[in-house]
């Protein structure tokens, strides 16, 4: 099953005790700090000399928007769900498994890119390094795609240890970065003509400090990368430690250390944004990069090889390209955790969806597919990898801003709702200016609502219900009927007046003329949530005006919950029971779309079908009777 992938989202396993929440951070960081590989030059080619200002900006929007968000969806969602199940629990009937579709289909976009970006940034460091650029320049295509084959044959084997990986990989990339970061300011320190040649190059180019405030401003939606590490650190929550003796249910200790994860990678992120875009800008000329520069895509390790030599810049390179590879393999085990979570719940995927192998095959595949659109190129991809981190964020933010205005807290629910506005303007600049994001993504989203309509379709005829509770007073009316025939009369609760009840039980004698002395039990399914797939039956039993005897059930669907009935009723007595109906007037066609929308339509037909499906034995198969 996806869920037990040992991959670095997976859920822990029975009796796992957990781990710091700095080693946690670790997993976050695969995918959060890896984008320093990328995100300084796309940082410099999208803001040019404004590039520091911009990433202040950036900062700002991390440390006073991103941050509370998700701490606060830390709070809400402890079990590593994140913000789409908030909003699932928000919304419900269709309009709600529709609107998760959609960011799942957003969240595919992010973790998906995460998997071909990586992969080609990786490239881009092995091919620019100074030992390989003879042998592998203009193979990138090809690199690429061995790097991404290389993640699905790793994961169709299956990996373990994810946290103590990422702890190594996390610590050694960082320490490399404090270098090149330290090496890069004391090169600007003992350069001051840098930073005067920098101040008159921009005030030529922009004019006025609030000039250049606006242009940041607008620029900054073009840096959102560097806010692509918030879903995974709550996605990674279950790995937390908890307080000895915390319960599942309220989980304080692990939802306090997600809290200090949260707020320690987002600090750490913002020092390390700030102080690379200052030394990449002043120390880059802007030349390096563009397309075919040496600095594009990889201007740290440009600073690396530059300043500090050949064999440190090629120790970088190595640790750039294995967290890089790595922060894809995190993306791959989201994908996988994620997907299975909602989709099999919904009836929205098939059978196999729900085993590693066949979904990895699918991913690899995709992946592939992506790499050959965009060409392996990193500066291409950025637009649709920005596009879905942002949706998700702005998810968050909506998310967090409809429950703090439901537990009252007019405060929070002013600045969510603020916060929710800056990322709701920065995902639509995002879009209009890069639309190629929100076309990946609109693809992923069509095509998992096309498979998981045409799953929900294919299944609609399974029996769909996990268990079958009976109260006493219902097992009193199974144990009583079980010394004769057991009769159970199907019936769509009204006034459930006496004259309902009456001219039910006349009607169903006379349509398969049966004595007036047989014994008969109404059963009463009432549709809750139709576009539920499954759930558990709580059978009442209840006595209505001193002799009608009914079993009352809430389910998501009639057919569905009377096949799970009668089957364990069948096993509790050992007796084959029997079920009567009566046939619905309509079109056929119409009376199928009735059911799989809403729960109901042609009863009768599509009870025995449910019960041929999950008895396949006609000589223990409970008995439907339609008149």
């Amino acid at each position: 099953m996806a869920k037990q992938q040992p991959g670095p989202h997976a859920e822990p396993t029975s009796g796992h005790r957990g781990q710091r929440w700095w080693r946690v951070m670790c997993l976050t960081g695969l995918d959060y700090f890896s984008t320093l590989g990328y995100q300084p030059g796309i940082a410099a080619l999208a803001a040019g000399l404004l590039s520091p200002l911009a990433t202040l900006v950036l900062v700002v929007v991390t440390l006073a928007g991103a941050l509370p968000v998700y701490r606060r969806v830390a709070e809400e969602s402890p079990h590593g769900e994140g913000s789409i199940a908030m909003l699932e629990r928000l919304l419900s009937f269709w309009q709600g498994k529709l609107f998760v579709l959609a960011l799942l289909g957003f969240a595919a976009t992010d973790f998906l890119i995460t998997i071909t970006l990586s992969a080609a940034d990786a490239t881009a460091h092995l091919v620019e390094n100074p030992h390989f650029t003879g042998a592998l320049h203009g193979h990138q295509m090809a690199i690429t795609l061995i790097l991404v084959g290389l993640l699905g044959a790793v994961f169709l084997k299956g990996f373990t240890e994810a946290i103590g990986v990422a702890v190594v990989l996390v610590g050694l990339y960082l320490a490399l970065n404090v270098v090149v970061s330290v090496v890069g300011l004391w090169h600007v320190f003992t350069a001051p003509h840098l930073v005067t040649d920098w101040s008159h190059a921009l005030t030529a180019e922009h004019g006025n400090p609030l000039a250049m405030i606006g242009v940041a401003l607008v620029i900054f939606p073009k840096l959102a990368l560097g806010l692509s590490g918030f879903e995974t650190g709550v996605a990674v929550m279950p790995h937390i430690e908890g307080a000895p003796g915390e319960t599942e249910e309220h989980p304080a200790g692990r939802i306090k250390g997600a809290k200090k994860l949260l707020t320690t990678a987002a600090v750490i992120m913002s020092v390390f944004l700030i102080v690379t875009s200052v030394i990449t800008t002043w120390l880059i000329p802007q030349a390096e990069f563009k397309p075919g520069g040496q600095a594009n895509g990889r201007a740290l390790a440009y600073l690396a090889h530059h300043y500090l030599g050949s064999a440190f810049g090629s120790v970088y390179d190595a640790s750039t390209i294995a967290i890089l590879w790595f922060a894809g393999a995190s993306a791959m085990a989201g994908l996988l955790n994620l997907m299975p979570r909602y989709l099999p719940r919904y009836g929205m995927a098939p059978h196999w969806a729900r085993a590693v192998r066949p979904m990895v095959l699918v991913f690899i595949a995709i992946a592939f597919l992506v790499t050959w659109i965009f060409n392996a190129n990193v500066d291409a991809q950025s637009g649709a990898y920005a596009t879905g981190v942002l949706v998700l964020i702005t998810s968050a933010a909506v998310a967090v801003t409809i429950a703090a205005r439901r537990a009252g807290q007019r405060g929070w629910t002013i600045g969510f709702a603020v916060i929710a506005v800056i990322f709701l303007y920065t995902t639509a600049v995002n879009v209009v200016e890069r639309p190629d994001g929100v076309k990946i993504g609109a693809c992923f989203i069509a095509g998992i609502i096309a498979v998981s309509l045409l799953s929900r379709i294919a299944r609609a005829f399974e029996l769909r219900v996990t268990s079958v509770l009976f109260d006493d007073m219902a097992m009193r009316f199974v144990r009583d009927t079980a010394h004769r025939k057991i009769r159970f009369i199907a019936n769509e609760p009204d006034s459930r007046d006496v004259a309902e009840y009456r001219d039910k039980l006349q009607q169903i004698r006379a349509d398969h003329d049966l004595p007036a002395d047989e014994d008969f039990v109404f059963v009463e399914i009432t549709v809750r949530d139709p576009s539920d797939f499954e759930s558990e039956l709580r059978v009442r039993g209840e006595v209505l005006h001193g002799r009608y005897r009914v079993l009352a059930v809430e389910s998501s669907t009639i057919p569905n919950a009377l096949a799970a009935i009668l089957l364990d009723v069948r096993d509790l007595t050992g007796q084959r029971p029997h079920i009567y109906f009566e046939w619905t007037e309509g079109n056929p066609l119409a009376q199928f779309l009735r059911f799989f929308l809403f729960g109901q339509g042609e009863v009768a037909p599509v009870t025995r079908e449910v019960l041929r499906e999950a008895e396949p034995d006609r000589a223990r198969r409970p008995h439907v009777h339609v008149g």
